[in-house]
């Protein structure tokens, strides 16, 4: 993969990865752009409390969910901070896409929003792809309200990024009034935000705050959804959960491609990745690019990839190469590979009985 290079001194990253053919509580920050009953437009607030965040953006009409019902979720299922930006009344793409970049340059892993618009989806699938490029990763999480199994696939496929989950069906609140799906993504990011171990798959994680599903969906269904790039909800003895947590990447260049269906992988790739950036521009901000600089360096990476394999974030790594760039001796190129630690989905049992 190539990059482009900044003159600006710092460490710089790129990945890529291949799916294995042959068988074989960090919390984070939320970014939200929603309408909102009251507040300044285009204004990032911080927001640590679901109070706090009425007193900003006030309450939302019964009729009109919006900001409110978002944070409530969010706060429900575990988020500790979010930045908030509110929306024009109008709420064209081009009000999302403006609230979206002042967002990009926050620190914040998760986004949502309350339009479930195509263009929208995508204007926000464009800005955590942008961010990520950054090094600032995140991921987009959103909902698709009244839509049917097949619609949800369809939409999945019309986003197709790693960094963008669809949830389905819609939810129900408290009371058993429908809300969209987009509500539904928020308690799933919540819960996302909140999850200290980024290799823990998010298949049966409790999504307060709702009160059931609009829809039940049949095996077939969940078949369909899963492999088409969706994260469907269920509702079992009256606690609502992800059946799994699933990307809308589903393919590359056209061709079926399952590397980064699950949400965990991205997870982990965002949690492994930085760890070793931060780790390096910490102690090497001030360096030669000499080899005994070099190989602190290896040593170093090896440090940092040690812990995730300890805390099975990881399952392996590989050789840990650091050398000086033949174009440029002011630049060193570190280069590793790991595979991600995945997450249990099913158990099979074979039993064999003597009667």
């Amino acid at each position: 993969m190539s990059e482009q290079r900044h003159e600006r001194p710092g460490v710089y990253s790129v990945y890529d990865a291949s799916a294995v053919v042959s068988a074989g509580r960090g919390n984070r920050t939320i970014a939200v752009a929603a309408k909102a009953t009251k507040g300044t437009e285009g204004q990032v607030v911080t927001l640590t409390g679901y109070t706090a965040g009425v007193t900003a953006f006030g309450e939302d009409q019964a009729e009109s969910p919006g900001m409110s019902t978002l944070l409530r979720l969010l706060f429900a299922n575990g988020a500790s901070t979010i930045k908030a930006v509110r929306v024009a009344e109008a709420g064209a793409t081009a009000d999302y896409e403006a609230a979206f970049a002042l967002l990009g340059n926050e620190d914040a892993q998760v986004v949502v929003c309350d339009s479930d618009a195509l263009e929208v989806q995508q204007a926000l699938r464009s800005a955590v792809e942008d961010c990520s490029t950054r090094r600032k990763e995140r991921i987009g999480v959103v909902g698709l309200g009244g839509a049917s199994a097949a619609e949800l696939v369809e939409r999945a496929k019309e986003l197709n990024s790693e960094r963008m989950v669809l949830v389905g069906p819609d939810v129900l609140d408290g009371t058993g009034k429908t809300l969209s799906a987009v509500f539904g993504a928020a308690a799933v990011a919540g819960a996302i935000a909140s999850a200290r171990d980024p290799a823990i798959p998010l298949n049966g994680a409790e999504l307060s705050g709702l009160g059931g599903v609009a829809e039940e969906y049949s095996d077939n269904d969940i078949d369909l959804l899963v492999r088409g790039g969706v994260t469907p909800l269920e509702s079992v003895a009256g606690v609502v959960s992800p059946v799994r947590g699933i990307t809308t990447r589903t393919t590359t260049g056209g061709a079926a491609d399952t590397t980064w269906r699950e949400l965990t992988t991205i997870l982990i790739v965002d949690d492994v990745i930085p760890t070793v950036r931060s780790a390096l521009r910490s102690k090497f901000a001030r360096a030669k690019n000499t080899a005994q600089s070099r190989g602190a360096i290896r040593s170093q990476v090896i440090v940092e990839l040690e812990k995730k394999l300890s805390a099975q974030i990881i399952d392996s790594y590989g050789d840990v190469t650091v050398t000086a760039a033949e174009d440029d001796p002011t630049v060193c190129l570190v280069e590793f590979g790991f595979m991600v630690a995945h997450g249990l989905n099913q158990v099979y049992l074979t039993v064999h009985i003597t009667v």
